[in-house]
């Protein structure tokens, strides 16, 4: 009895998450302006779409700017995970507890903290300083997930390798790397939805000359909601389970 009403349960809570979702995409294929009722099967939205250059323009520059921020992010984001874990030094706690407030800290306060930076290093608004915010917004996320990784990591291995032979590089190319990816594609795979999504931040730190998709959408639902955004949330929500599953199939693959 306990089992099924915890199976009912989760199911009701997939199902709050994801119907909504569904919905959006139905109504992307709805041949009506407004999303009040349906009245036909129609691909005319996703042509509209495409055909829109803001639009198109505004994506790219969101691609662009979630791909380098999560690889920038992945990198750095590694390399302190691995510092604060293997590696004992004066304010290392002060650090580490850092970390983890920064994934709890509140957007906006991190969004006026960045505006007051760049404005006092005269650093003009735009493409620079939208990177360099989401690079910071994703990093702590990154380091949090790796340092998980790391806890399970018996340091016993690199001492043997050691013993063996190996340098501390060829350790962490030959061992420690292999054995935390997963750790870093899944800090890699957060730290891109989180920069795709990200609004708040984005609000403060990027300019007139740099428009990216959550501001852009943002903008024109404050006028309505038109049919062709649904097909824009669909197309992303696709793209998003597709990254999801082949990041899946690469850690399977990877383990095997």
């Amino acid at each position: 009895m306990i089992k099924r009403a915890s199976q009912a349960y989760l199911w009701l809570i997939y199902s709050f998450l994801y119907i909504p979702i569904l919905v959006v995409m139905v109504y992307s294929f709805n041949n009506a302006r407004f999303a009040t009722d349906w009245r036909g099967f129609t691909w005319s939205w996703y042509g509209k779409l495409f055909a829109n250059t803001q639009l198109m323009d505004a994506a790219l520059n969101t691609l662009m700017v979630a791909t380098l921020a999560a690889t920038f992010a992945s990198a750095l984001g590694t390399l302190a995970a691995l510092v604060l874990h293997r590696y004992r030094f004066p304010g290392r706690k002060v650090l580490h507890g850092s970390i983890f407030v920064l994934t709890v800290s509140p957007d906006i306060v991190m969004g006026i903290a960045m505006l007051m930076f760049f404005i006092a290093a005269k650093i003009e608004l735009g493409f620079l300083t939208l990177l360099i915010a989401h690079i910071t917004l994703c990093l702590p996320f990154v380091a949090v997930t790796v340092l998980a990784r790391l806890a399970e990591f018996d340091e016993n291995i690199i001492e043997a390798a050691k013993d063996l032979g190996a340098t501390e590089s060829r350790a962490f190319r030959h061992i420690i790397l292999p054995m935390i990816m997963p750790a870093v594609a899944a800090g890699w795979l957060l730290s891109f939805t989180l920069s795709m999504d990200d609004v708040l931040i984005s609000f403060f730190v990027t300019g007139p000359t740099f428009e990216i998709l959550p501001l852009k959408i943002y903008s024109m639902v404050r006028l309505g909601v038109k049919p062709d955004i649904n097909a824009l949330s669909a197309v992303m929500f696709t793209l998003t389970v597709v990254l999801v599953l082949a990041a899946h199939a690469l850690t399977r693959t990877r383990r095997k």
